[in-house]
């Protein structure tokens, strides 16, 4: 089986997930290419099992020609059985094939359906996301729900001193873009009144200065930390003692499956795929979007009863392995890669 990937992403959970299947693909040996800009900092870790192509991916129409005339000739080459776009921005360069089974990955809530004219499957990582595009208009028939799965395996945690974190302190992990959407100023907001616990923020974006300025405002600035991004969370997940998904607007939440894999309890606002993943008080606990109170109460039930956390992390296990465990993903997709019918 041959798959070429289109993936226009920059950085974050969904690029950690598509390294993660791409490799796990290769172990089943899926031969694959992936279409993306130059230089992503994660094209290191999938060159090994899948031949890159770096394209500029211009919208201008000369531009547009010559990229559309490219990837004609390695489909000619190479041959594939299926194409996968992730994204819509992706999927406008999945071409009009009939040889090739065509999909696009969701992980998000589409807007608009003139994306996926070319595409005869949207693969959704939650079945809300299925239900949304049947909501504007796409057959659900040419639906399938896989969601995902995490590589994040126990690592050694990194020096909670190199990040000047006292080792008693209750470390939360927050990790992801600095947008609106991910609400971490609910987050800040909501460690500010506990005074033993530290915040370490794994990512980068847009409203970082706002944060910082909270912090400070809030006289919690010491006991944040702003890290910068990382492809690999897995040793911050060690070093922590829960992860928190503050979202306004979460589709899945990839970083829920990744703390479940490295043991850790989750406290969430109820989004959109935090509140399908999670049932609060079995395996996480789920506050309301925005009510920095109520995740901060969470976390002082955390922080107060320490076997509370192990029970949580152990149903959560369980669910992990059944449901998104990476077996159960990646026969998903060749399931789905080698017997789902091309549409009439």
């Amino acid at each position: 089986m041959r798959v070429v990937h289109v993936h226009l992403g920059i950085k974050g959970g969904a690029e950690r997930f598509f390294v993660s299947l791409v490799n796990a693909l290769a172990e089943r040996g899926v031969e694959q290419k992936a279409l993306i800009f130059p230089d992503r900092v994660w094209k290191k870790d999938i060159e090994a099992v899948c031949g890159i192509e770096e394209m500029g991916f211009s919208r201008s129409h000369i531009a547009r020609f010559f990229t559309n005339r490219r990837i004609a000739k390695i489909n000619n080459r190479f041959r594939p059985h299926a194409m996968m776009s992730w994204m819509p921005q992706a999927t406008r360069w999945i071409p009009n094939d009939p040889n090739i089974l065509t999909a696009a990955r969701l992980g998000d809530y589409p807007e608009r359906l003139d994306y996926f004219v070319n595409c005869d499957y949207l693969i959704c990582n939650t079945p809300d996301i299925a239900r949304a595009a049947a909501g504007i208009g796409w057959d659900i028939a040419r639906t399938r729900v896989i969601s995902n799965f995490t590589d994040v395996r126990r690592v050694a945690p990194i020096d909670r001193a190199k990040l000047d974190t006292p080792e008693g302190a209750f470390v939360i992990l927050g990790m992801g873009r600095f947008v609106d959407r991910k609400g971490f100023d609910t987050l800040i907001k909501a460690v500010a009144p506990l005074p033993g616990a530290v915040l370490w923020l794994v990512g980068e974006g847009p409203e970082e200065d706002k944060l910082r300025q909270l912090a400070a405002d809030l006289g919690c600035a010491d006991r944040v930390r702003f890290l910068g991004w990382s492809m690999d969370p897995g040793p911050y997940l060690a070093a922590a003692d829960a992860l928190s998904i503050p979202s306004r607007h979460e589709p899945l939440g990839n970083v829920v499956l990744e703390a479940w894999a490295a043991g850790k309890p989750v406290v969430a606002t109820a989004s959109e795929g935090p509140s399908w993943l999670i049932e609060d008080g079995v395996n996480g606990l789920l506050a309301p979007i925005d009510d920095h109170a109520a995740v901060s109460a969470a976390f002082g039930r955390l922080i107060a009863d320490p076997t509370l956390g192990p029970r949580l992390v152990e149903a959560a296990n369980t669910k992990l392995e059944l449901s998104h465990s990476r077996k159960a993903i990646a026969d998903a997709y060749l399931a789905f890669l080698s017997s789902a019918p091309r549409r009439p």
